[in-house]
């Protein structure tokens, strides 16, 4: 097929993850795009309207905070995947395996012995600096030295090409149940394309999920108690704590509805208390335990640090874990995979330059109009400079709040993200996008076969946020051989 003439996609310039620069679909998207060019504008938007009613019937939906109040919106949704071929997919794998592997290792010696520290691979002044390191974890080593059991790395593609790893989201990641809802409406829009197509499942996470908090509890027994810890129904991602309490065969409760006594961990139920063996909790650190954090939290419950340092209760992803969800720890990803694993790592970093020191602060301080300058431990977009686009106003802005406190910025080059082409309006037009793999680790790991591709709907925006205005897709590995037949 030559390119998309019929539905008159015009590429932007930057690698298409669906289009080869002479118009011809990638191998991997070639049967994709034939049924979509059968198809044309009208089937389209047929089709995505069917995508936006079954989005408001199933109730899917994320809440933005704003100043006129919690907003619930539905679930912002292109229909036109984002396809990725099999044999690309297994050295990202690869990558995000080693990857987390190392973060895990960190985590345990950062709280423990500290040899990355004592051996001058980290600087102690990062660790003295960061807002996510908990004293009250040192000591502590959870089950399989694992603390984050889920964790959620953005990746984006730069324009030659190379795939990086943009950050890890090790503290309470969120997005897998939308990854999930995804598919399951793509699956309903294009039944023909997945029964002739080999499109590797994502179906198998939740089952992943319950196998890896399991194997987390300190109790014998084939069938361990474990409940989701959530903030409540005005949390951003409530939607998905009770989908995946509900995909897990898990209590879903907020802090009020348990209680530590004896320095086990209770659920009240309308049959008694009940002894809970693995929280997986979404609430994070400083709500954890008003014992131990803050004292004002509603959110959590008191006595549960308690009880998971006394090896009475799992917790997923265990207290302190955010201690390398840091920006700036984020940096040093590539010499822990040296120093823990003794291997080069698998998947690269974005050049990265540290504002703490004097001779990357100094580049940084005279190019903020050609970089992406970001705090340490902001996420979704938030408190971040875009150089290029930003004002002289709002430079020197940041030039003051890095000279200020420069261990809490790290500046990296603007990428030239990847794009895809993407339902706007009735036609196909090009937008930037990156992509949120989620892994699991406990006694075993599992990555999942693609992830959440998320989408900036704005032309030429980088921000690819859904509280931002961004848009999401289902991401299709697919199996080269056999070949897809003609659907």
């Amino acid at each position: 097929m030559a390119g998309m003439k019929n539905l008159q996609y015009l590429a932007s310039g930057a690698y298409d993850e669906l289009i080869q620069p002479d118009g011809q679909a990638r191998p991997a998207a070639a049967s994709l795009l034939e049924h979509l060019e059968r198809l044309g504008p009208e089937n389209l938007r047929a089709r995505r309207h069917a995508a936006e009613a079954a989005i408001l019937a199933m109730g899917i939906t994320f809440t933005v905070y704003s100043e006129a109040g919690n907003i619930d919106r539905a679930w912002p949704f292109d229909i036109v995947p984002r396809t990725m071929a099999r044999s690309e997919w297994t050295g990202i794998e690869a990558g995000l395996r080693q990857r987390l592997q190392a973060l895990n290792l960190f985590i345990d010696d950062i709280y423990n012995r500290q040899r990355i520290i004592a051996d001058g691979v980290f600087p102690e002044e990062v660790l003295a600096g960061s807002r996510n390191f908990r004293g009250a974890c040192r000591g502590v080593h959870p089950p399989h030295g694992v603390w984050a059991n889920i964790c959620g790395s953005d990746l984006v593609r730069d324009a030659d090409g190379t795939v990086y790893v943009l950050e890890d989201n090790l503290r309470v990641p969120s997005g897998v149940s939308y990854m999930l809802e995804n598919r399951q409406i793509m699956k309903r829009l294009f039944p023909e394309i997945f029964a002739n197509c080999q499109i590797l499942p994502v179906d198998d996470y939740p089952a992943k999920l319950h196998e890896t908090l399991a194997a987390l509890s300190p109790r014998a027994g084939d069938h361990p108690v474990i409940a989701v810890l959530t903030p409540g129904i005005y949390n951003s991602a409530y939607f998905e704590h009770s989908y995946l309490a509900q995909q897990i065969g898990a209590w879903l409760a907020e802090g009020p509805d348990f209680c530590v006594e004896d320095d086990d961990v209770y659920l009240r139920t309308i049959s008694g208390l009940k002894r809970v063996d693995v929280i997986y909790r979404r609430v994070d650190d400083d709500f954890l335990d008003p014992e131990v954090f803050r004292e004002d939290s509603v959110l959590g419950i008191p006595g549960l640090m308690r009880a998971w340092r006394r090896g009475r209760v799992a917790i997923a992803n265990a207290p302190g874990a955010g201690v390398a969800d840091d920006k700036v720890v984020y940096a040093f990803v590539p010499d822990m995979i040296r120093y823990y694993l003794d291997a080069e790592p698998l998947l690269p970093n974005v050049p990265t330059y540290l504002c703490m020191r004097e001779k990357d602060r100094e580049h940084v301080l005279a190019h903020l109009h050609e970089l992406v300058v970001k705090p340490a431990n902001e996420s979704g977009g938030y408190g971040m400079l875009m150089g290029p686009r930003a004002t002289l106003s709002d430079r020197e802005h940041f030039s003051m709040l890095i000279r200020s406190n420069p261990r809490n910025y790290i500046a990296q080059p603007v990428l030239k993200l990847s794009t895809a082409p993407t339902l706007v309006g009735d036609a196909l037009e090009p937008r930037h996008l990156d992509l949120r793999p989620f892994i699991l680790q406990g006694e075993k790991t599992h990555v999942t076969t693609g992830g959440l591709t998320r989408v900036a709907m704005n032309a030429g925006s980088l921000v690819v946020n859904s509280s931002q205005g961004g848009s999401s897709k289902d991401t299709w590995i697919i199996e080269e051989k056999p070949a897809c037949s003609r659907v």
